[in-house]
């Protein structure tokens, strides 16, 4: 049985990621936050190697501890590059695997923020790292992910997380209306964290040695997303318009899906809660 690291194993993908993988694979979780789901776990901060000095070498690891919101990247961006660039440095040096699975996202290729701009060097840290010490690698660049299976959602800056909210609330805030889009707000290519998940695990077996697009190809606007979900589930919510987030592109739609990418849902199961 193989045995498989995964870093950010707390977090919204990881905790999905290990529901899945675990009765397949010898499974460890590493995060600064304990994790729920029943694996060996090992507690660390990837911006501080000291605590990355474990002498077993993983058949794969997963890396996906990463700062991820791109508001608070524009207003703290020494964080992102400490924990993104740096934390992915000391996972590379630190720990030894035959196979090392990269996180990103798409908003590496436009790099209109902070974090955008740490996941693409961090790209670039972990391909040549694994070339030059005979690694097999894959990097995956998620786009907008969305849905649940059991287990909340944990990005406050997410489209899920505040459409989630909204059935509290009442509104759900639109950052931007006068984009140059086809209805003035943000588009975005969205897939299932269950879809990524499956993906992850292919490529434990089948690394890629390149990187590879998560998403679906196609682009739905963030108001387009809420009368959806408001439909789907039958609510009686509004929403109301906010100034745009810094660091926001107008769009972000795959250009070139992955082999690895299998679509499991609609954009209305994406949504159902």
């Amino acid at each position: 049985m193989k045995t498989v690291l995964v870093t950010g194993s707390s977090g919204y993908i990881g905790s999905h990621l290990l529901k899945i993988i675990k009765s397949e694979f010898k499974v460890f979780g590493l995060d600064k936050d304990e994790t729920q789901i029943p694996v060996k776990f090992i507690h660390a901060d990837i911006r501080n190697p000291e605590y990355l000095k474990y002498h077993q070498k993983f058949d794969c690891v997963v890396h996906l501890a990463a700062e991820m919101r791109v508001g608070e990247s524009v207003k703290d961006p020494v964080l992102y590059y400490e924990t993104n660039i740096v934390g992915t440095l000391n996972i590379l040096k630190h720990i030894r695997t035959n196979n090392f699975i990269f996180a990103s996202t798409g908003a590496a290729e436009g790099m209109a923020s902070p974090y955008g701009i740490s996941k693409k060097v961090a790209e670039e840290i972990v391909s040549q790292t694994c070339k030059e010490q005979g690694i097999d690698y894959t990097i995956f660049r998620f786009y907008n992910v969305i849905g649940s299976d059991g287990i909340d959602v944990k990005n406050p800056d997410g489209l899920f997380y505040n459409l989630v909210k909204s059935k509290e609330t009442g509104v759900f805030k639109i950052f931007g209306k006068d984009y140059n889009t086809k209805d003035g707000t943000c588009i975005r290519d969205y897939v299932h964290v269950n879809e990524i998940c499956e993906a992850i695990k292919l490529s434990i077996d089948k690394p890629a040695n390149k990187i590879e697009n998560l998403g679906h190809g196609y682009g739905t606007s963030v108001l387009e997303m809420f009368n959806i979900f408001k439909t789907s589930n039958n609510l009686d919510i509004n929403f109301e318009y906010a100034p745009r987030r810094e660091g926001d592109m107008a769009e972000s739609v795959l250009k070139d899906v992955s082999p690895y990418m299998r679509k499991m849902y609609s954009i209305e199961d994406l949504l159902k809660t």
